[in-house]
């Protein structure tokens, strides 16, 4: 799979785009509810915005991130915790007009946290870390998949409150159809106020803004800034770039990947903006370690 900087996308926001046959429902605006049919398979990498759940009607969908990958595939589904980069490979029966028919549930954060709510959970978040890992569907899960098609047909008539409703329904159902997924959504909980260090640490070198950091260390622009400020006694631009730097150059000594692929790799969109910043740092450009 690639993982070229250029092909990464932001899910959801970035997902909507033509020519593939894509309906979408909204809360607030915002994609919440996806549902895809690709006649032909594709590969890519997504930074996830969101919680992710995903289901596979028809067809396989394989995400990879770290050195971990997973193969989703007919009648099963996946969650996958928001701030992190996947690659992604859609693939599927090559008889059938569709080769990959599957629904992407994108969990806010104001929703997990009314559903936790809602259920009454007594449980404590748990102690230690909860495996990803592929679930089967049950006919009441596939079930529920097929009654929200009619929704997509009017998409623009489906008012919020409803759309909430149904994302709600869905946590209700995934949880009855195995309590692990209790403990997954328990521990997306846990996660979502992170450290600035934390943050910073995990998404140097996603395609991610300085805004987006802030929102994922839970505090506003302005205290994001001042508190980066006072721990790293520099701007949360200029740490990144060094860091994606240093990073660079550790690549292209330790790795074989080409001067073009370490750049999109590590953040940057412009191999000759890299070459420029790269030398400007470190007295020589990257092409003196790797041919590009």
């Amino acid at each position: 799979m690639s993982v070229r900087n250029s092909a990464i996308i932001k899910a959801p926001q970035a997902l909507i785009r033509p020519p593939y046959n894509q309906s979408v429902l909204k809360l607030k605006g915002l994609s919440v509810i996806e549902s895809c049919l690709y006649s032909q398979g594709s590969k890519g990498t997504m930074f996830l915005e969101d919680h992710l759940l995903l289901f596979v009607l028809e067809g396989m969908y394989t995400v990879r991130f770290g050195n971990q990958e997973y193969t989703v595939f007919k009648n099963e589904m996946i969650l996958l915790q928001k701030s992190i980069v996947v690659e992604y490979e859609k693939s599927g029966d090559p008889d059938s007009e569709y080769k990959l028919d599957y629904m992407m549930f994108f969990l806010k954060e104001d929703v997990l946290r009314e559903f936790m709510k809602l259920a009454d959970y007594k449980s404590s978040n748990p102690a230690q870390l909860v495996p990803v890992c592929v679930h089967s569907v049950n006919d009441r899960l596939v079930g529920y998949l097929e009654s929200l098609k009619p929704y997509f047909n009017e998409s623009e008539k489906i008012n919020d409150e409803l759309v909430k409703l149904k994302l709600l329904e869905l946590l209700f159902n995934v949880v009855d159809t195995d309590n692990q997924f209790l403990l997954q959504f328990l521990q997306l909980k846990r996660k979502s106020n992170k450290g600035i260090a934390e943050v910073i640490e995990e998404n140097f070198m996603n395609p991610v803004s300085i805004s987006d950091l802030a929102y994922l260390s839970g505090k506003s622009l302005s205290a994001f800034k001042r508190e980066f400020q006072a721990t790293y006694n520099t701007s949360p631009l200029q740490w990144i770039r060094n860091r994606r730097l240093d990073k660079a150059e550790e690549l292209l000594t330790h790795s074989n990947l080409s001067v073009t692929d370490i750049c999109f790799t590590i953040g940057f969109e412009n191999v000759a903006h890299f070459s420029k910043v790269f030398k400007e740092r470190f007295g020589y450009p990257p092409s003196t370690l790797k041919k590009a």
